[in-house]
């Protein structure tokens, strides 16, 4: 049974859950203002830029209960910031208000707060509780958290299969596997992610969009790989609607996150190099472009490679139980995973398995 602390707290994470793949790089948090066992305020981080969690909590409360802010306990599913940013130091408004005690789900990661918050906090008189639900809440940002405490953004594997673990044809045709619920529960992944990548292959056979146009939300920005760009631009990854990064070992148009931050969408090039692994090199580029996450969609051989690597944090898999495919190409093996859920969407089994290695944050 949740204590008080706690559930506030879960409170705190529901409103959170709701800018889900609208706030990154910065990550989702939720606000909750309490007297006497009353919720007087609720709040989160709406969208990255925008007031955080704890602004929009205090700017809820209504009139009548203002003189019942200086005497109540602020819930916040992350420590505070103590820096100005895109926004004033939330810290500060805190203190402002005389709010005697803050409970925290848990620290942030990122170097510019790192308990700062809390120290500041505590500076000026504030009682606060740090770690009520401490792992939920750094499961609710696992992005934000593995991009600053392991240096890379947070990876996801996705891929469809037969029944008979047929991923797709040995042909030039395209095999269609997932039905038409799954596809619109792919396109909110993609809503999820900052990045999406395909292979070379991929990229030409099929000739995906990679957009969320069957759900609202934010396209992520395009990936492909191709070496010796040979794919043609009439396909829909070079129309330019979306921000594309192309892989190659030809050419480079990018030397910062400058390049591409707040850009109108355009075809940029990163070179990469045969001396390093391939998904390495990728894993650093998109680190230093300050990509968080990326849903890795593309061909066996591209999601093999990640496994093969350990460079996976999750994996989701949609298996169309009713298809029996005859020969094609076999689905990535996992190897060492842990199975987290299964649900089903009419005729396909979505399971979902995390990576054994990288189950800490």
């Amino acid at each position: 049974m949740l204590s008080l602390h706690e559930l506030y707290m879960n409170r705190c994470l529901q409103l959170a859950q709701l800018a889900a793949g609208n706030t990154a790089p910065n990550p989702m948090v939720g606000a909750v203002l309490v007297h006497e066992g009353r919720i007087i305020g609720e709040g989160y981080h709406k969208a990255y830029g925008q007031p955080h969690a704890e602004v929009n909590c205090i700017a809820s409360v209504n009139k009548a209960d203002e003189n019942l802010i200086s005497k109540s306990v602020m819930y916040v599913s992350l420590e505070p910031c103590a820096h100005f940013g895109k926004t004033p130091p939330c810290a500060d408004l805190i203190t402002k208000h005389d709010i005697p005690t803050v409970v925290i789900g848990c620290r942030d990661p990122f170097t510019e707060v790192d308990g700062k918050g809390i120290d500041k906090l505590k500076t000026a008189g504030i009682a606060v509780i740090a770690n009520v639900l401490e792992k939920e809440c750094k499961t609710l940002n696992r992005r934000f958290f593995t991009f600053h405490t392991k240096h890379r953004p947070y990876i996801v594997l996705k891929w469809a299969q037969s029944n008979n673990g047929v991923i797709g044809d040995l042909g030039n045709n395209r095999l269609h596997i997932s039905n038409a619920y799954t596809n619109r529960l792919v396109h909110k992944w993609r809503s999820e992610e900052a990045a999406i990548l395909v292979g070379t292959n991929t990229a030409r056979l099929d000739d995906p969009s990679l957009t969320t146009r069957l759900w609202p939300g934010k396209n992520p920005v395009r990936l492909v790989l191709d070496m010796e760009l040979s794919l043609p631009h009439h396909l829909h990854l070079f129309d330019n609607a979306v921000t594309t990064i192309v892989f190659n070992r030809i050419q480079n148009t990018i030397e910062s996150f400058d390049d591409i931050k707040n850009k109108e969408n355009r075809t940029w090039y990163y070179q990469v190099t045969n001396d390093v692994s391939i998904v390495h090199q990728i894993i650093h580029a998109l680190y230093n472009l300050r990509v968080q996450s990326v849903l890795i969609e593309g061909g066996a051989k591209l999601l093999q490679s990640f496994i093969d690597e350990g460079m996976w944090d999750e994996a989701r898999i949609i298996t169309n139980e009713n298809l029996e495919a005859g020969e094609g190409i076999k689905a990535p093996v996992l190897g060492s995973s842990h199975p987290v859920k299964n649900e089903r969407l009419f005729s396909d089994q979505v399971a979902y398995y995390s990576n054994n290695q990288s189950l800490s944050l």
